[in-house]
């Protein structure tokens, strides 16, 4: 049963970390800057969850391998499941499922969120250097050209 509520563990922190990325996404999407802050905050809470988990995952680990008498990391899931009735070890698989399902959408919007942030910062910086009247190359039919000097800069050379 260890096994069973290790996983579910997992599920629930899996299921609160793709909770937390979504409300992140809207954040941004929102240009919600407290939003986005704030999101990162409990990313980093839940992260500090997760390696407790990763710990006890390893012990659990540890203990089976220790029983099995086999190399901790040549265990699978199924190396685990003879121990369980069959109602267990199903519920197990589910879960497994379940869980890679989790990571993978994590992952995917994690990587969505990072994109709409550079986009948002490429924009910033691109303001940013509008509003300050800084230099910026460009590119013509014929290629990038250099950055012109406003108008209103002195040749100081002596």
């Amino acid at each position: 049963m260890e096994l069973l509520d290790h996983l579910g563990a997992q599920v629930a922190s899996a299921r609160r970390m793709l909770g937390i990325v979504l409300a992140q996404a809207e954040a941004i999407r929102a240009q919600n800057v407290e939003g986005v802050l704030a999101r990162l905050g409990d990313v980093q809470v839940e992260m500090v969850k997760r390696v407790q988990l990763e710990r006890e995952r390893d012990a659990l680990l540890g203990d089976a391998a220790a029983r099995l008498g086999m190399p901790a990391d040549e265990l699978t899931l199924e190396s685990l499941l003879p121990q369980l009735s069959q109602l267990d070890a199903d519920r197990a698989r589910e879960q497994s499922a379940e869980l890679r399902g989790l990571l993978s959408e994590i992952s995917r919007v994690h990587a969505q969120n990072r994109i709409l942030i550079r986009q948002e910062l490429a924009f910033l910086d691109h303001l940013m250097r509008v509003l300050s009247g800084a230099p910026q190359a460009g590119y013509t039919p014929l290629g990038s050209t250099p950055a012109t000097q406003p108008a209103n800069v002195i040749d100081m050379r002596v």
